[in-house]
């Protein structure tokens, strides 16, 4: 459980470092801190909180706007929510 914990939490950090990064357009940062708070949700279960974050971050990596590197982070952090979402 501590390790689930600790993923939620490098998740979340990435999740925080993207919403404040002023070189990413309004709308990756708002969808970053949305998938937080879906995340974050604890009336749900952990796959189902997971999986919903992993769907806004896709939408946002789709997106031909975003700067290479805050693809890379939203594309480690889905990485590491996946892995959530099959626990």
């Amino acid at each position: 459980m501590a390790d689930k914990t600790k993923q939620v939490k490098q998740v979340l950090d990435v999740l925080d470092n993207l919403s404040e990064d002023t070189s990413v357009p309004r709308n990756i940062r708002k969808g970053a801190t949305d998938a937080k708070v879906r995340l974050l949700d604890e009336k749900n279960a952990m796959d189902v909180r997971a999986t919903s974050a992993i769907i806004i971050l896709d939408d946002l990596a789709n997106d031909p706007n975003i700067p290479l590197h805050g693809r890379t982070l939203i594309w480690n952090a889905i990485s590491q929510l996946e892995v959530l979402s099959q626990s």
